[in-house]
Parts: C-alpha cells; structure tokens; sequence
C-alpha cells in the first residue's frame, strides 16, 4: 500500500524530497514544512504527482 512521492517547494517549484505515504490512511495529497536548499528556509512542499 505505500507509494514513493515527490515532494516539491510551492515558491521556486524544486523537487527537493522523496518519501513514502500509505494511500489508504491519507488519500489526499501531502503538504509539509521542509528546508528549500535555494531559498536557504523553511518553505511549504506539497506532493507532485
């Protein structure tokens, strides 16, 4: 059931993390706080598909 997704940062675009998520337990896409290596900050990332 768990599938590697692509997270990327809403304000330059990058890919910067990959992780895993259960589909059944969170059917929605996934939004986190992580470091943007650009911007040098911690930035909103959302899943890509």
């Amino acid at each position: 059931m768990r599938v590697v997704i692509t997270l990327a940062c809403t304000e330059t675009g990058d890919r910067n993390y990959t992780t895993t998520k259960n589909k059944k337990n969170q059917p929605g896409r996934i939004e986190l706080n992580k470091y943007c290596p650009r911007l040098k900050r911690v930035t909103l990332h959302r899943e890509t598909r």
